[in-house]
């Protein structure tokens, strides 16, 4: 399995500081595909799992990948 890059707490809230400017500028499409991409904490991902489903995780667009890092690949078939 491929190693895959986390990003750090900082690089996290970088990123929605510039979504808020975003929204604070009224570009609601900019702050969404960019709060989108930042990786979802694994322990919200599996909440949203359990509350709401695998079609909604998969249908959300939230960047789902340090679940997957934490989980495996298979994760959402479990």
């Amino acid at each position: 399995m491929a190693k895959v890059e986390t990003m750090s707490l900082d690089e996290k809230l970088d990123m929605t500081l510039k979504a808020y400017e975003l929204q604070d500028a009224g570009d609601e499409e900019g702050y969404e595909r960019l709060m989108k991409s930042i990786p979802m904490p694994p322990h919200l991902v599996m909440t949203a799992k359990k509350i709401m489903g695998v079609d909604f995780l998969l249908n959300s667009g939230w960047n789902l990948s340090e679940a997957e890092a934490e989980f495996g690949a298979e994760w959402l078939n479990r």
